[in-house]
């Protein structure tokens, strides 16, 4: 069992169908819920569901607030690689771009590494493209190794793994792993990936599975808002959120929020996503998984990510580069998208701390799995 099978209990038209018929009254009565599940996620998500967005944001606040307190956990992405074999339309690396390539030396990752951790950050995103001649399982595991020292939580953003791959990266020191899935339409998805590994829609949409069962810490997913319908998109991501929190306890669930954002190639948005649609998703996404780390990226600008952190977002990235080494050598590599919040790490800081937050750096250590008991 996969959440591939899963999928397979709501499809389009039941979701869609549901969505059109849904009424303010089935709305109130899944706010007043203490709990909701996926048939409460479509109501909310529905069209009769946007009267009610301030209910749901109020709602949203409370739980958050519970759950996580006053704090905003910080990090940043530090990218290995641009190299990449895949054909992705919407992505700036596509194989198929005629743009400056590098893989990072281990003498440069550590350079980029030092550079983020004097900014204060101690949680770090590790992204390459997809190559398996330049930027493998190996290289990987030994950059990761090789920063381990300098930061406390260590994830990933790469190509999918099989399960002894994601031991390998546990071995090594990561402890989270985010990846999208892009679009859960998989006509859509041939169409938009139409060579390279990626194209495999099973592969990729079982990744998270394959990361469970290697005992990956945190497990984060997401689709590339502006590529299918809204509605179906958000739905799928949530229940796959919702699944992987039930199958995989020992596992904490992250739900990332990334639209789409210019890049080489010029890929334009199939199915732009408004502000207000967005914020519908954060917030019937906290109220489906009260527990799950919600992450917003400087794709967003920063009016909008100032509002948002207060409706459910817990992460929030700063100081972004999208280019590999991009911290150490600003503009000198291609990116793989244009961010939109160019604030510096101690911006956003004293923004978090204006708002009544505390702007985290560092929120575990993996010495706490070798703690002893008493």
């Amino acid at each position: 069992m996969s959440f591939a099978d899963e999928m397979v209990r709501y499809p389009v038209e039941q979701i869609l169908e549901q969505m059109s018929t849904t009424t303010a009254s089935r709305v109130e009565q899944a706010l007043a819920a203490e709990r909701i599940n996926e048939r409460d996620l479509i109501t909310l998500l529905s069209p009769a569901a946007e009267p009610y967005i301030e209910a749901m944001a109020q709602k949203a606040h409370q739980i958050t607030r519970q759950r996580f307190g006053n704090t905003i956990q910080l990090y940043t992405p530090m990218y290995l690689s641009n190299e990449c074999n895949n054909g992705c339309k919407y992505c700036g690396f596509n194989a198929n771009n005629n743009i400056p390539r590098v893989t990072l030396t281990p003498a440069e990752i550590e350079q980029e590494a030092l550079l983020i951790r004097n900014y204060g950050f101690r949680s770090i995103l590790l992204l390459t493209g997809e190559h398996p001649k330049k930027a493998d399982n190996n290289y990987l595991a030994a950059a990761v190794k090789q920063i381990r020292p300098l930061f406390s939580s260590i994830s990933i953003e790469v190509y999918p793994m099989d399960t002894e791959g994601y031991q390998q990266m546990v071995a090594a020191g990561v402890d989270g792993l985010t990846i999208y899935q892009e679009t859960y339409d998989r006509a859509l998805y041939k169409q938009l990936h139409p060579f390279g590994k990626k194209s495999d829609y099973t592969w990729r949409i079982e990744a998270p599975d394959r990361a469970g069962q290697a005992g990956l810490r945190r497990i984060g997913v997401g689709a590339l808002l502006g590529l299918g319908p809204f509605a179906t998109e958000a739905f799928y991501t949530g229940f796959h959120a919702y699944y992987l929190a039930r199958h995989y306890w020992r596992s904490q669930v992250s739900i990332s929020f990334p639209r789409i954002r210019p890049a080489d190639g010029g890929f334009d948005p199939i199915n732009p996503v408004s502000d207000k649609q967005l914020v519908q998703m954060v917030c019937a996404m906290r109220l489906l998984i009260p527990d799950a780390g919600l992450f917003l990226s400087t794709r967003e600008n920063a009016r909008l990510r100032d509002s948002l952190m207060r409706l459910g977002i817990t992460h929030m990235s700063a100081g972004s580069c999208t280019a590999p080494g991009g911290h150490a050598n600003k503009g000198e590599h291609t990116e793989q998208f244009v961010i939109d919040d160019d604030r510096t790490p101690e911006q956003m800081s004293a923004m978090i701390r204006a708002q009544g937050y505390e702007a985290v750096w560092k929120d575990w250590d993996s010495a706490f799995l070798n703690a002893s008991t008493v």
